[in-house]
């Protein structure tokens, strides 16, 4: 009969005192996932965790029941709708609406223009704050939605400032801003820069809080728009301690 492995898991090792033991585990499952990762499969899952398979399993279920994962066709697993819902409530509490707001909504009255603040969710990003331009022609994107990483000037820079690799990320690490026609939208221009904030001690270095992202109509776009977007997000990175 083979022996039991005697190796705690992460979730063991860092329990919580008077805490569920089920709970941890489970959440050590959510805290596995990565910058950069897709979809993994359970045995992954299990590994990072150093939980059993089936213990895995079942908990992965009970998670993707709560919308927390989802789990695709080829059976990997993935962050949930649930997650990014609870990210709307926290940002909501979160003083970086407060801080952002003010900034964007000057932006768009000066550029006629919209304007959202993307951060990475998963493999994803997600529209966290949005301010509309006034005009009937614009992008359609609400704060909440869900877009691809690998498409748009927002996402784009979220990939350089993470240390994605690559030609395209070169060039936006060393521009400190991108400006991109037809990438997610035909006919929509994007121009995006990171927004940093405080890295807490001191020296520390900045950290990347997402990407804020002015969004014009091709026949609409003029030169001035790329200053006016990278200024606001210097700016905000300033009143987030990062200036």
């Amino acid at each position: 009969m083979p022996r039991k492995s005697t190796n705690p898991s992460v979730a063991d090792e860092g329990a919580a005192p008077g805490g569920t033991a089920a709970v941890d585990r489970a959440l050590s499952l959510l805290s596995a996932f990565r910058p950069g990762d897709r979809a993994l499969g359970v045995t992954e899952l299990a590994e990072r965790t150093r939980l059993h398979k089936s213990t895995a399993l079942r908990l992965l279920n009970s998670l993707a029941h709560a919308g927390l994962l989802v789990r695709d066709e080829t059976g990997g697993w993935s962050p949930g709708p649930e997650i990014d819902r609870l990210a709307q409530v926290r940002a909501a509490a979160f003083p970086l609406e407060a801080v952002a707001l003010p900034l964007m909504r000057a932006l768009v009255a000066a550029t006629q223009e919209s304007v959202a603040l993307h951060v990475r969710s998963g493999a994803q990003r997600l529209c966290l704050l949005r301010v509309d331009s006034p005009h009937l022609l614009r992008d359609h994107v609400r704060a909440g939605d869900l877009l691809p990483l690998e498409r748009g000037a927002g996402g784009r820079v979220l990939l350089a400032f993470a240390g994605e690799p690559g030609a395209l990320s070169d060039q936006i690490r060393r521009e400190g801003y991108l400006l991109r026609t037809g990438d997610r939208v035909a006919g929509l221009t994007g121009i995006s820069a990171p927004v940093w904030r405080s890295g807490g001690a001191a020296g520390a270095a900045p950290v990347l809080v997402g990407a804020l992202t002015l969004t014009v109509p091709e026949p609409r776009m003029r030169p001035e728009l790329v200053g006016a977007l990278r200024e606001t997000a210097a700016r905000l990175s300033a009143a987030l301690g990062a200036g």
